[in-house]
């Protein structure tokens, strides 16, 4: 009776360690929402995912809230770089990399930097604030490696994988289909130089 009582209690032990080891490292980041997204993005290495007005955005991996931009500031007049995203988030994943979201409608309250996040937790709202005014209300995503705050060109999305030119297509698509893949960031030697 010990032995079987050992066994069986061996067998859940394996067994809860193993369910807990298969939980996601990586989600897809609009929940709850039809999305559609490209291949591509227009001008450099990023997506840009369309849903409904509201729908959440959630954080793709754990991590630590890095930068929060509460107050649309984009004015049409002045296109200046730092202030496209609108309201925007990015963290610092638990892997290394940046993730990023803007054009949002909604910052939720107690996102602020330095906390922490879990995976798949809400950090805000589509929208179609920044650049985005007057467009479908969209995600812009960007996987970047981590800056000095306020590097906007890089935080707004750079070339993954080996030549620095892919976008986050692929990994949007395996997140989407609940598979983990960790994105591969090309970080180089020098940051480049704000575009003009």
């Amino acid at each position: 009776m010990k032995i079987k009582v050992a066994i069986l209690t061996t067998s859940f032990m394996f067994l809860s360690l193993t369910t807990a080891a298969a939980a996601p490292i990586y989600t897809f980041p609009i929940a709850g929402c039809t999305v559609k997204y490209g291949k591509y993005h227009h001008d450099y290495p990023a997506s840009d995912i369309f849903a409904k007005k509201g729908c959440a955005f959630v954080a793709p991996i754990a991590g630590v809230v890095d930068e929060v931009n509460t107050v649309d500031k984009w004015r049409g007049r002045t296109n200046l770089g730092a202030d496209r995203g609108g309201l925007s988030i990015s963290i610092i994943g638990d892997d290394g990399n940046r993730y990023y979201g803007s054009h949002l409608s909604k910052i939720e309250a107690n996102i602020i930097p330095g906390t922490r996040v879990a995976t798949g937790e809400k950090l805000g709202e589509i929208g179609s604030t920044g650049s985005a005014k007057g467009t479908k209300p969209h995600l812009h995503f960007g996987i970047s490696y981590p800056t000095d705050k306020g590097i906007w060109w890089i935080r707004r999305g750079v070339g993954l994988e080996t030549k620095g030119k892919t976008s986050p297509w692929k990994y949007l698509q395996a997140w989407q289909a609940g598979k983990d893949l960790k994105p591969k960031v090309v970080i180089p030697a020098v940051i480049p130089a704000e575009p003009k």
